[in-house]
C-alpha cells in the first residue's frame, strides 16, 4: 500500500446512503439543481473514500434530524407532567420537607441526558461531513 492511501479511510454503504438522504433532501429544498444534485448522487455512490463524500456535502448546512427533536418534547412533557403529580402528592401529604426534589433531581438529570445525547448523535452522525 502507498503512504497517502493508509491514511484515506474507506467508506461503507451506510455512509454512502447517509450522503445520499442528505443530497436528496438538499434537492427537495431547492439548496441543488436537479442536474447537480444527479451528479453528486452518482458520486457519492461511486466514492470509495470517507473525504469524496465530504467533498459532496461540504457546501450544504447541516440538520438535526426532527424525530430526535420530538423525541426530546415527548421526555420533556413526561418530566412535566410528573414533576406536577409529585408536587400535588407533596401538598396532599403535608410533608414538612420537598421530597419530591430527589425524584425530580434523576429526572431531570435524566432529560438533560437525553437531549444531551441527541445532540452527540447528530455531530458523530454529520462528522463524516466535515471531515477532510
Amino acid at each position: 500500500m502507498y503512504p497517502e492511501q493508509v491514511t484515506r479511510l474507506r467508506t461503507s454503504d451506510s455512509e454512502r446512503e447517509q450522503i445520499a438522504e442528505i443530497l436528496r433532501a438538499a434537492m427537495g429544498e431547492g439548496r441543488l439543481t436537479l442536474d447537480e444534485g444527479e451528479e453528486r448522487l452518482g458520486a457519492a455512490y461511486a466514492a470509495r473514500f470517507r473525504d469524496e463524500l465530504a467533498a459532496l456535502t461540504s457546501d450544504l448546512p447541516a440538520r438535526r434530524p426532527p424525530a430526535t427533536r420530538r423525541s426530546v418534547q415527548r421526555h420533556a412533557s413526561f418530566v412535566l407532567i410528573l414533576a406536577g403529580v409529585l408536587v400535588a402528592l407533596w401538598v396532599l401529604s403535608g410533608a414538612p420537607f420537598f421530597w419530591p426534589a430527589f425524584p425530580l433531581f434523576f429526572l431531570v438529570m435524566g432529560l438533560v441526558r437525553h437531549a444531551r445525547s441527541g445532540r452527540y448523535e447528530f455531530r458523530r452522525t454529520h462528522r463524516l461531513q466535515l471531515r477532510h
